[in-house]
């Protein structure tokens, strides 16, 4: 689900990307673009089957595991509104070569971690690293075909491995942890990153371009999301003062983007209904799937009791969908316009989720890992028509602008979906998880009454 759309909203920004000097090879470049991708993917899904056995060797309670995902995914989506720019400035081989070393060697941090602390502080610097390497694999992509049919094709192929490393996230995190421990779901990425460096010495050299950063804003933007998060999992007296820390944070990025020539979140884009309605039903769309992905690896192993690889392999078959339905999707977007397939989709997603209030201890596994179908296939049958309203409705010159923000908004609203029900989960497990998919299920709702205010035409129509 994320991966195809991240594509198709990035893409169009690095039409100014320029191919290097010399001869270097495409398909090599490619390669070394779609491990890249791949890693980033992949550990933002790995690490969920694996959490039970992290918790267990550190005595870790919920909030600990939480930290354990969120660090990773809230770094990675507060960055990305950056990034984009700081691959300009630096040259997109040069920040892809710095985000996958830095991203290998926070690897093995997270690997020989002593303690809980240690190995949250190492995904935090996974995550900074991840939001490096997505904007630059994709532009190194762009400079490798400059041929738009060729680009199409290695895009596509650059989107597909990223929807694969999604799918065998769970599975892959079972194995590892089940034939070593859960330190191998990290240090599997270092060989991974050595072929990525390996492979950029063939890769195109890009040229540095001027490109305007917003500091101020991107350094607010971190603090509020990082004192929001840290209030909902930690809760209690230090949480209370996150929330004031929040609060004086968010005014502040408001007020410096108000009054910004160039802000990392434009707050016009944002008077528009189209880009308001995609970004709140791409945000309610990763809510209810992120944060049931991390819900149900718990239940799977805490409740249920079922080992990490098990685990894992429950989550093949919903998993393994989102690719199909993803290119089905974009083709009902292509012939009736983004209203039909969202009005369709999210009601789906919202209904799975109410369908997984019958699940309890003694539900079988299997029937459970069945029950989760309708929640991805409406996941996926959501994504790509909301991304093309988006597109749609932005100018051309600032699509890669609107891609970071509604991409950043999918992936922080994630963040905080893990970091709400993981907190609920804690204080009773069915009894928070059924509050949880009551809630994914409301929100999933709000978004479809609003999605009518799109468009129902097609983009060609129109």
């Amino acid at each position: 689900m994320p991966t195809n759309q991240m594509s198709r909203t990035l893409e169009p920004a690095l039409a100014r990307g320029e191919s290097g000097s010399g001869k270097p090879s495409s398909a090599l470049t490619l390669t070394a673009a779609l491990l890249g991708f791949g890693l980033t993917c992949l550990d933002a899904s790995v690490v969920n089957v694996a959490l039970p056995t992290i918790g267990s060797s550190f005595g870790a309670g919920m909030s600990g595991l939480q930290w354990v995902v969120d660090a990773y995914t809230l770094a990675f989506a507060a960055l990305m509104l950056s990034t984009g720019a700081f691959s300009d400035r630096a040259g997109a081989s040069r920040a892809y070569a710095l985000g996958t070393a830095v991203f290998t060697l926070a690897s093995v941090a997270c690997g020989l971690a002593p303690g809980l602390p240690a190995l949250v502080g190492a995904r935090v610097v996974q995550g900074v690293a991840a939001a490096v390497v997505l904007p630059a694999s994709l532009a190194l992509v762009r400079q490798a075909y400059p041929e738009p049919a060729r680009r199409a094709r290695a895009v596509a192929a650059w989107a597909a491995g990223g929807s694969l490393a999604v799918a065998l996230g769970p599975v892959a995190g079972g194995a590892l942890t089940t034939a070593w421990n859960w330190r191998g779901i990290f240090f599997v990425n270092v060989p991974v990153g050595a072929v990525i460096l390996l492979l950029l010495l063939r890769a195109p050299r890009s040229r540095p371009r001027p490109a305007p950063l917003d500091l101020p804003g991107q350094l607010t933007a971190v603090v509020a999301l990082a004192a929001l998060a840290f209030a909902v999992i930690e809760g209690g007296t230090a949480g209370l003062a996150a929330v004031a820390v929040a609060v004086v944070a968010g005014a502040a990025f408001l007020w410096i983007e108000a009054r910004q020539a160039h802000p990392v979140v434009p707050l016009g884009l944002f008077r528009d209904r189209t880009v308001a309605t995609a970004v709140a039903a791409g945000s309610a769309v990763s809510v209810a799937f992120y944060s049931m992905v991390f819900v149900f690896s718990l239940f799977f192993q805490q409740v249920q009791h079922h080992s990490a690889l098990y685990a894992g392999l429950l989550f093949l078959p919903m998993t393994s969908l989102i690719a199909v339905t993803n290119v089905v999707a974009g083709k009902l977007t292509g012939r009736y316009g983004p209203r039909l397939p969202m009005l369709v989709g999210q009601p789906v997603a919202a209904a799975g989720l109410l369908v997984l209030l019958c699940v309890d201890a003694g539900t079988p596994p299997v029937l459970v890992a069945l029950l989760l179908i309708p929640l991805a296939l409406g996941c996926a049958l959501t994504v790509p028509p909301l991304t093309a309203a988006m597109m749609d409705a932005v100018p051309a010159e600032r699509a890669g602008l609107a891609a970071g923000v509604l991409n950043a908004a999918r992936q922080v609203s994630g963040g905080m979906g893990i970091a709400v029900f993981g907190a609920l989960v804690a204080d009773g497990f069915e009894t928070g998880m059924r509050l949880s998919l009551v809630t994914g299920a409301a929100l999933l709702t709000v978004t479809s009454a609003l999605s009518f205010r799109l468009s129902g035409r097609s983009a060609s129509r129109a």
